[in-house]
């Protein structure tokens, strides 16, 4: 199975497949509007606009299973990202990382690249995933691997 077979429904409610990325190094990221590692928004946004001509999209998914930090819908999700942070990298609907609800994206994820000790489960919000442009997952980071960390390691692969 490949990360481009699946889709997910865009924050704008439209059914997307992963295949229109295909040939780009994604960074895909469960985000919530409330949580302490929100502020992650500016450097995953400053990542997206640094790298983007040169084959990086960052992905966020929204997710309410942490604390319940993302409390609002598809279009308050939206609004606050582009207000607050002026989010323009495409988001998702809500979807969930855990669970037997899981996103069949996370499950692919969780699959491909397991956290600390072999462990699947995302442990927070603002864990975040590198696929590389073959549609590998070569690297998985947690909550407090902030973006600009992670600029180091793009630089290998785009």
């Amino acid at each position: 199975m490949s990360i481009y077979a699946l889709s997910a429904r865009t924050i704008e409610g439209a059914e997307l497949l992963l295949k229109a990325y295909e040939g780009k190094t994604l960074l895909i990221v469960n985000v919530a509007s409330k949580c302490g590692f929100t502020p992650q928004y500016t450097g995953l946004e400053a990542l997206w606009r640094q790298f983007k001509d040169q084959g990086l999209v960052v992905l966020g998914f929204p997710c309410n299973q942490f604390g319940h930090q993302e409390p609002g819908d598809e279009a308050a999700i939206k609004s606050f990202c582009s207000s607050t942070y002026q989010v323009s990298f495409p988001l998702f609907a809500k979807v969930e990382v855990n669970g037997p609800n899981t996103h069949p994206i996370y499950a692919y994820l969780k699959g491909a690249a397991p956290g600390v000790l072999g462990s699947e489960g995302v442990k927070w919000n603002f864990t975040k995933f590198l696929v590389d442009k073959t549609g590998q997952v070569v690297k998985r980071y947690g909550s407090v691997d902030t973006p600009e960390k992670i600029a180091k390691d793009l630089v290998g692969i785009l």
